[in-house]
């Protein structure tokens, strides 16, 4: 795993540095004290910290094999949102952490109902942040549920995940960055081999949009605008034919 930077920028994988041909850009989003950086630490290194320093919202990356392709994973952790009067009080980092995704993981914890009740708000944020930015649909998005193990102080039932994803239109998974790294690993993997499988969108073999405006146009034209007359080709065999006779003839009297 490659420290990249923090979140004063975000930046593309130096294309020096990268020895991959595909990178998968992924964003996780959620509230404070739910995981985030326990989840991706979990992820890139298999290893588990109990305690980590306020997140600074570090941009990550490794090296991944994914159906015997070499894949770069960059795993953008942004610092916890808190609620508002107004609704998620995130910052600038956030929306162009989203922005700059190809996959967002929004992240909540079972021990925390304030943090599952803000899932569906940065929901919403994904969409208007990704509408703002790019046109299309808005990158695929997975919902975790984080401190599984924790069941004495568990405060969010564990139906409410699977059917808020449901509702989401997303998928789910309720794991333990702290005592379950496969659960963590197959949520994070799951997700880059999807992404892996989406054809980049220069190989999509579309028209450009003002080539196929421009041959639309023209095929539009195309039956208005009269075509040349032909040469009567009847007629050129027919001369063709007196020609060659009028000459065996004159050979033959000869």
């Amino acid at each position: 795993m490659r420290l990249i930077q923090n979140m004063s920028t975000i930046a593309e994988y130096p294309t020096s540095e990268c020895p991959s041909s595909r990178v998968i850009k992924i964003a996780v989003i959620g509230g404070s004290g739910v995981g985030k950086t326990a989840l991706v630490v979990r992820f890139l290194t298999r290893r588990f910290i109990g305690d980590y320093e306020r997140n600074a919202g570090n941009l990550y990356s490794r090296d991944i094999q994914i159906d015997n392709e070499q894949v770069a994973i960059q795993v953008q952790d942004t610092p916890g949102i808190h609620v508002t009067a107004n609704g998620p009080g995130c910052t600038d980092h956030v929306t162009r952490s989203i922005q700059w995704a190809d996959a967002v993981v929004l992240v909540y914890s079972v021990t925390d109902q304030r943090s599952f009740d803000l899932i569906g708000p940065l929901h919403q944020l994904v969409a208007r942040a990704h509408h703002a930015d790019r046109a299309g649909a808005p990158p695929p998005v997975i919902l975790l549920a984080n401190k599984a193990d924790l069941l004495h102080v568990r405060r969010v039932d564990a139906q409410q995940g699977p059917l808020l994803a449901s509702a989401l239109g997303c998928s789910f998974y309720e794991v333990s960055a702290s005592e379950d790294y496969s659960q963590v690993h197959g949520a994070f993997h799951r997700l880059c081999r999807d992404m892996a499988k989406q054809a980049p969108a220069a190989t999509t073999g579309a028209l450009p949009a003002a080539t196929s405006t421009a041959a639309a146009s023209e095929k539009r034209r195309s039956p208005l605008i009269p075509r040349p007359k032909s040469p009567n080709m009847q007629d050129l065999k027919r001369r063709f034919k007196q020609a060659l006779s009028a000459k065996v003839r004159t050979v033959t009297s000869v």
